[in-house]
């Protein structure tokens, strides 16, 4: 078993201790199975190669230590946890949208540190969009967990082959996610790389996703920072909430950028 490790400056605020307590209660994929101590640690999918990679993360100050392991390319593994954790982005300027909007900059000190997180790749997430389409969020949990192969997620190669008993078309669109994902159509990277809209014009050419499930491959699966969602309605409740009636995310958004993304993943993790 290979083993790296990466030293990453982290550029802005950022709490690994808000992340790690975020994500345990991230129904679509919570992470588990933490130690009691200040690391973060997970397995997923290498999207390199689709080869199972495990991660121990560490905050020293402003510096995360990355240490990975696994049989893969071990380096494009370490570049995957900086993404999934939003580390590889700069923050700098995060502080500032809290000084723009009291709204957020309320919510920055309620939840310090906290950038987002949840999903290992754009494959996991367009999955679990799959699993969610008009069912209960409970249930489509437990069909995924029971899909789990060691804790994680089938690889694509994997996935095209099983066989569930799912509503619909889903295991059909399942199976669209996976070759799409062969094809490098889901790749972090490159969708990270895109403007939020040409990445999400990319993944609805997708069988079965469409605006929802696109979305949330890009700003969730990716964590593209600075994009506006335009299909979670309870957004618009949670703004509603803490702007006053009236309002809307395109008003109270301009604020946000170049952090769009962040202060609405903030939003939802207040509420």
């Amino acid at each position: 078993m290979k083993k790296h490790t990466v030293t990453l400056e982290v550029a802005g605020p950022w709490s690994l201790a808000t992340s790690r307590a975020y994500w345990a209660g991230f129904a679509p994929a919570a992470l588990r199975d933490q130690a009691d101590d200040r690391t973060l640690r997970t397995a997923f999918l290498n999207e390199r190669d689709w080869t199972v990679a495990k991660a121990t993360v560490e905050q020293v100050g402003d510096t995360a230590s990355i240490a990975v392991s696994g049989p893969g390319d071990l380096d494009a593994a370490a570049e995957q946890v900086a993404r999934f954790l939003s580390l590889d982005v700069d923050g700098s300027g995060w502080p500032e949208v809290g000084e723009r909007d009291p709204v957020i900059g309320a919510i920055q000190k309620e939840l310090p540190g906290l950038r987002p997180c949840g999903f290992h790749s754009p494959y996991e997430a367009a999955a679990w969009a799959v699993l969610s389409q008009r069912v209960r969020m409970t249930q489509a949990a437990a069909v995924r967990d029971s899909m789990l192969e060691n804790g994680v997620f089938p690889a694509p190669q994997r996935l095209r082959t099983i066989s569930l008993d799912l509503f619909g078309r889903k295991l059909e669109y399942l199976y669209a996610v996976a070759e799409a994902a062969l094809d490098g159509e889901l790749d972090g990277g490159e969708l990270r790389a895109l403007s939020a809209e040409a990445a999400i014009a990319r993944v609805r050419r997708i069988k079965g996703l469409g605006p929802f499930a696109a979305e949330l491959t890009v700003l969730r699966g990716a964590n593209h920072p600075d994009a506006l969602p335009r299909t979670v309605f309870r957004l618009d409740t949670e703004i509603t909430a803490r702007y006053g009636p009236g309002v809307t995310r395109e008003e109270v958004s301009e604020a946000w950028r170049p952090y769009r993304t962040w202060a609405s993943f903030c939003l939802r993790a207040a509420a």
